[in-house]
């Protein structure tokens, strides 16, 4: 477990290190609930970052801190100022992506699981979704992992723009996460930022890392 944590920790850096950027990490509330202990473990250990990575385009990096067995498989977005998916940041697009995590643009089902159950319901923006190849779970954001989407923003639109959206809900991210020792799949929503309060500037990726130790200690 430990290495599994260092290894971790050391990708985080990686994805944070150059980058002297304004970003946002925003937890998940589970939606389905199918198993409270399932949705407590997703809560505990998932997150995204959201980072203003420059040239009109913003990156939403999805991490699983683990320990709990989980695999976050599918990611869709619910509208906002975003205008498509630029790029992917995983194992075959040659942009430095976790080795283990495999994903292709495009999504089925090509809703999120339970959206339903969000208030209001979670819709889908057409071609805003992505989720792992065959084999689906192993391919998936598992302990320890991360997968990165990169969106360009519609014209005239900024990463403030952005948090704007996410903290009045006008721009949503759902997951489907499979792979739980129960068998079960959950689905969970990100819970609002507050802006701009929750704006940081970094370089090191030390706030990503405090953020992963937070959970750990409450988990």
């Amino acid at each position: 477990m430990k290495d599994a944590l260092l290894r971790f920790y050391g990708l985080v850096l990686l994805a944070f290190a150059a980058l002297p950027a304004q970003a946002v990490t925003l937890d998940f509330n589970c939606i389905s609930n199918s198993s409270a202990t399932d949705c407590n473990a997703g809560m505990a250990q998932l997150s995204v970052a959201v980072v203003d990575i420059g040239g009109g385009q913003v990156r939403f990096s999805f991490f699983n801190s683990g320990p709990a067995a989980s695999s976050i498989t599918d990611v869709y977005f619910d509208d906002g100022s975003l205008l498509g998916i630029a790029g992917l940041i995983d194992a075959d697009d040659g942009t430095g992506g976790d080795p283990g995590v495999n994903f292709s643009q495009g999504a089925s089902p090509g809703n999120l699981p339970a959206g339903n159950n969000a208030s209001p319901p979670f819709q889908a923006t057409a071609g805003f979704l992505a989720d792992s190849n065959p084999a689906v779970q192993p391919n998936g954001v598992n302990p320890g992992e991360w997968l990165g989407i990169i969106f360009d923003l519609q014209s005239g639109m900024t990463f403030a723009d952005v948090l704007t959206e996410l903290g009045n809900g006008d721009l949503r991210i759902g997951i489907h996460v499979q792979g739980f020792a129960s068998g079960g799949s959950e689905s969970f929503v990100n819970s609002p930022v507050p802006v701009p309060a929750a704006v940081w500037l970094f370089g090191s990726g030390l706030l990503g890392l405090a953020g992963v130790a937070r959970r750990k200690r409450t988990a």
